[in-house]
């Protein structure tokens, strides 16, 4: 039977190679969330390299679409109107806190069945609307929506049993198509809004495995 040799003491790293091991891939990972993750993901930009790579805009659309989303579905459920001005900066600082550690619950998906729907929703100037698919985990929707002469901002993304998730987001879009694959069970659909100044329809096809489709707002 062959028996390895322990390594000799001077061949394993010391305490001092250790620490300075991980204090340099603490910063190394500090970096990358600073100049990448922050700036692409949340609009954050302490640095100023976002903005030369042009991750900082990709961020601000993304922080405005899901605060938009967010004040709608809160709006909805307290039945209060909407405000006629931007949402306050201490409400903003609220939606993005929520974006990064909240957890909703959504019913999983159970019976999943293969269908076909078409839906349309008139936007006015201003207005956001939100659909969603139920679907469970590895389902496939084949879609396409249109704003039918309008251009509208979108957020295509997933949420369910504590987990979310952002597929495609977009500004100024006329409209789009493709295969939504779902990354979990829950709920699996888009958001519109309208910042045009004339009202229009948005008009959504899908086809494939999911349960149910609804309008939220």
């Amino acid at each position: 039977m062959f028996n390895s040799q322990a390594p000799a003491p001077e061949d394993l790293p010391s305490s001092g190679q250790l620490i300075r091991s991980t204090i340099a891939a603490a910063a190394a990972a500090a970096a990358i969330l600073v100049t990448v993750v922050l700036p692409s993901e949340y609009g954050i930009d302490p640095t100023g390299a976002g903005s030369v790579l042009g991750l900082t805009e990709m961020g601000e659309i993304k922080t405005q679409l899901s605060e938009e989303a967010e004040a709608d579905r809160r709006q909805s459920e307290s039945g209060e109107a909407k405000p006629a001005s931007g949402q306050p900066e201490t409400q903003q600082d609220s939606f993005l806190i929520d974006r990064i550690f909240r957890e909703m619950f959504v019913g999983t998906a159970n019976a999943q069945e293969v269908r076909k729907d078409e839906m349309s929703v008139t936007l006015k100037p201003g207005e956001g609307t939100e659909i969603k698919l139920t679907m469970a985990a590895g389902a496939k929707v084949t879609y396409s929506w249109s704003a039918n002469g309008g251009v509208v901002n979108f957020d295509m993304h997933g949420d369910g049993g504590g987990e979310s998730t952002s597929y495609e987001k977009g500004r100024g879009a006329p409209g789009a198509e493709g295969v939504l694959e779902a990354a979990f069970n829950g709920k699996h659909g888009w958001f519109w809004r309208n910042r045009t100044d004339a009202d229009f329809t948005v008009t959504l096809k899908t086809e494939g495995s999911y349960s149910d489709i609804n309008k939220m707002m």
